[in-house]
């Protein structure tokens, strides 16, 4: 989710309105907690993403989060809580402040989860605004630059012309927008699966894993733990008539291609194109939830790491 925010908050950085940093930033041989702490002082705006894992985490609730709002009550940062997932966020010390999507609503429940990205984006820009706008005055005022007040004077005879905010329409989307959907997030899964095993291996004492992509279409990832082979996985496009376009997931590498234990097709929800899960979709993610491309490829992942957990 953290990712699917950064993608909205593009044309906000384009623009210059702000710059963003999170701590996957941090370079190799970086020390993890000064380069934390220098961010942490240095951030106008402070994003705590909210969901049950952060309330978990001592270290982002007992010193991320504690050092987030010393700054936020005497003025030296913004502190906006985005509710991810539902959790008893309201008893916490950032309980009484204003959080985003609108009312709180956790993103998770939304259903179209782009529609909550937007209300995100919205609030981040009206608070880095009034923080620019602030610096702006500032600056004038320091400098005593005499404004001619002819150039500054408000029309409050203008009004905004009344109309609905519902203008959102359903679009057809063609095959061919559904074929390269499929391939991008093929190809999405590949890399974020790879990734996921380099961290792995770099995190856990013991763990090994070997990605292997057999071509365009396939690829296979083993986890072994001291030396011994605990999980493994192929992943391929499947091109049979039955399942053509569906990107499939066995828990073997060495399992037949018309044998698979979840399945990702491609779907539409009038607006947007996203992956249904085929199996864990009803148990896990609801009959009507489409994934994102990342939310696709952390079902994989999780199904592979499971037996770890």
């Amino acid at each position: 989710m953290r990712n699917e925010l950064e993608i909205h908050l593009s044309a906000l950085k384009r623009q210059g309105v702000i710059k963003t940093w999170h701590d996957r930033r941090i370079g190799a041989g970086k020390d993890l907690d000064n380069e934390i702490d220098s961010n942490l002082e240095d951030a106008d705006i402070i994003l705590l993403l909210i969901s049950p894992y952060f309330i978990a985490s001592d270290y982002c609730y007992d010193v991320e989060m504690k050092r987030a709002m010393e700054r936020h009550k005497v003025g030296q940062a913004r502190v906006i809580p985005v509710i991810l997932d539902p959790c008893d966020w309201q008893q916490t010390p950032f309980g009484k402040l204003r959080a985003t999507p609108t009312d709180g609503r956790p993103v998770s429940k939304f259903p179209n989860r782009h529609d909550a990205f937007l209300s995100i984006t919205k609030d981040i820009r009206a608070a880095a605004e009034k923080i620019n706008m602030g610096r702006i005055y500032e600056a004038v005022e320091f400098k005593e630059i005499k404004v001619n007040k002819a150039s500054t004077t408000i029309n409050h005879n203008i009004r905004e012309t009344p109309r609905s905010s519902n203008l959102r329409i359903k679009k057809d989307f063609t095959d061919i927008e559904k074929s390269r959907y499929i391939s991008e997030s093929f190809d999405y899964i590949v890399n974020f699966i790879d990734n996921s095993l380099n961290e792995l291996e770099a995190r856990a004492v013991g763990i090994e894993t070997e990605f292997r992509r057999i071509d365009a279409n396939h690829f296979t990832a083993k986890i072994y733990k001291r030396g011994n082979l605990v999980s493994e996985c192929k992943v391929w496009i499947s091109f049979e008539s039955s399942s053509r376009g569906n990107i499939k997931y066995a828990s073997s590498s060495s399992m037949h291609d018309n044998s698979y234990n979840e399945l990702l097709r491609v779907e539409e929800d009038g607006y947007n194109l996203g992956l249904k899960p085929f199996i864990y979709s009803q148990a896990n993610y609801g009959d009507k939830e489409l994934l994102s491309k990342e939310g696709g490829a952390e079902l994989f992942w999780s199904i592979l790491i499971q037996p770890l957990q």
